[in-house]
């Protein structure tokens, strides 16, 4: 599941180069037929109507998200809480999912590097090296959830946990109460993915024969986003000619660009 307003899903922009990166992944691209995309305003929904099968377009009365929503200003806040909302009513659903953010590019399955027991596990902008430590530096971006109590547990916690933080978005809240500590009653798991194998540009790994999605973070800008996403992109085609070539020597991501360094 991805989610995503008109700034995103305009022709060129982080829709197509999110979908094309499945096309070049390895064993990833049937996984674009479970895909279902979130469209937060009509223009997303058309457009997404007119590349993907799965759409779904979710109202939200008297909020406009269409335009691009820079960090901690305008809609942007609630825009990001009704997401996490929205995410709790999936798994009260009885869907399990893994969420992805659209400037996530996508070049192994990573379903076979989650545990089956895992319950809550977000990515990393900063990974400590122990997936079960609150010392990790979250990341909504890509967050996969098992629906079991446990994890709509948390998820109510999380939301009742907002008004303790007031103006602040669901990241900075979700890392508060997992250092705090997950109250033991919720019987939750949390854990976090190593940026070895899940990387962006705030961290990565640069051995391409273990990466399996490249995250755009740390980067302010859509312009500067798309840019460095084409970029990393274009070094992982060049990666799996060479590898089809049976050339195995070493070979990374062209650094540094905009924002990946």
């Amino acid at each position: 599941m991805t989610a995503l307003n008109e700034a995103w899903a305009a022709p060129g922009s982080f829709l197509d180069l999110f979908l094309e990166s499945f096309k070049h992944g390895e064993n990833t691209a049937h996984l674009v037929q479970h895909l279902l995309i979130v469209a937060m305003d009509k223009k997303a929904f058309d457009r997404c109507n007119a590349v993907h099968p799965f759409c779904y377009w979710f109202r939200v009365e008297g909020m406009d998200f269409a335009a691009e929503q820079k960090y901690m200003k305008g809609d942007y806040l609630e825009m990001m809480w009704k997401r996490n909302r929205f995410q709790q009513t999936i798994l009260e659903l009885g869907y399990t999912f893994l969420f992805t953010d659209v400037d996530i590019l996508w070049f192994r399955d990573p379903f076979p590097r989650m545990s089956p027991a895992a319950q809550v596990v977000m990515s990393s902008d900063f990974f400590v090296g122990d997936p079960d430590s609150p010392g990790n530096y979250p990341n909504g971006g890509l967050l996969y959830v098992r629906s079991c109590a446990g994890s709509i547990g948390f998820y109510e916690h999380w939301q009742a946990s907002r008004a303790r933080f007031p103006g602040m978005h669901e990241q900075y809240v979700f890392d508060k109460i997992v250092k705090e500590g997950v109250p033991g009653r919720l019987g939750t798991r949390v854990q976090f993915l190593d940026t070895g194998r899940f990387g962006g540009f705030c961290q990565h790994g640069k051995d391409l024969g273990r990466i399996v999605t490249m995250h755009a973070n740390c980067c302010v800008g859509l312009e500067n986003k798309l840019f460095d996403l084409k970029n990393v992109l274009e070094d992982w085609k060049i990666y799996k000619k060479r590898v089809a070539a049976g050339n195995t020597d070493y070979f990374s991501w062209r650094v540094p660009g905009r924002c990946i360094h």
